[in-house]
Formats: C-alpha cells, structure tokens, sequence
C-alpha cells in the first residue's frame, strides 16, 4: 500500500500542537491514524503557525515554546519537511481561475506544492476543496 504524503495547513498545525484548540481531538486522532503515512510542513506553514502561536491575542506562547512545538514533530516516523523551489505563479496556476481573493493566495500556494508532490493538503478549510476542484480533489483531505 502506498504511503499518502500529507502537507498540514497552518489551522491544522495550530489544532495538533495546541491541546486547548476546539478542533485537537479532531486532528489528533487523524494524525493518529495516519502514523503509517508520510507528514509534513514547509515554510509557510511553520512561519504560519509561529505567527498565530506567538500571538499575544491568540495563544500568547513564546518563540521558544512554539519552536519545540515544531520541532515535537520530528519525531514521527513519517515527518518530512517539504522544500519550495517554485514560485507563486507556477505552483498555483492549475487552478488560478478558482482563486477568487486575497485570502486564497498561501491555501493556493499550498495546494501547488501539494500537486506538485502528488501529496496531499490536509485542512479543516472547506473552501480549499473549491479551488481544487474536480481534477485536483484527491489532493486536499478537509477535516470535519
């Protein structure tokens, strides 16, 4: 059985590592499931979820403490870190007709490298799913 290559979103992220989070049930035991498969971020992600997780508003950490809660997730068996070596426009443009506002450009983002690594994004964003559309739905799992 091949190993599914799962890219987390920021709000994923943010729910895995912040036991308080409304949703860490949810996506803790996805991710416990999926510990036979492959797990990851990039850079955006991990400055995503250092922004939201140092801020004072939001959750008020320390660098320090969303730093090693980062880096916690070295330790699963799948993790990986997924580098971009392409940009904005080519990453995002099977489905730039999709991408309708500003808050779509990092999910656009995201989504391309997805493709681009045959992985998958997963989300709790439904909206992602539109953007993907028909063709490329097998590369977004939305939580629920």
């Amino acid at each position: 059985m091949r190993k599914v290559k799962y890219l987390a979103d920021v709000n994923i992220l943010i729910a895995l590592l912040d036991e308080d989070h409304i949703h860490h049930k949810l996506v803790l035991k996805w991710f416990d499931a999926s510990d036979e498969d492959e797990f990851g971020v990039c850079a955006f992600t991990e400055a995503g979820f250092l922004r939201v997780a140092t801020n004072p508003k939001a959750a008020s950490n320390t660098i320090e403490t969303a730093l090693d809660a980062l880096a916690s997730l070295n330790h699963h068996a799948g993790y990986r870190f997924w580098p971009i070596s392409e940009g904005w426009s080519s990453l995002a443009a099977p489905f730039i007709e999709r991408v309708f506002g500003h808050q779509q450009i990092t999910d656009a983002y995201l989504l391309g490298l997805a493709v681009k690594e045959d992985g998958v994004l997963v989300t709790m964003d439904k909206a992602i799913q539109y953007m993907a559309g028909p063709k490329y739905s097998k590369h977004v799992l939305a939580l629920e």
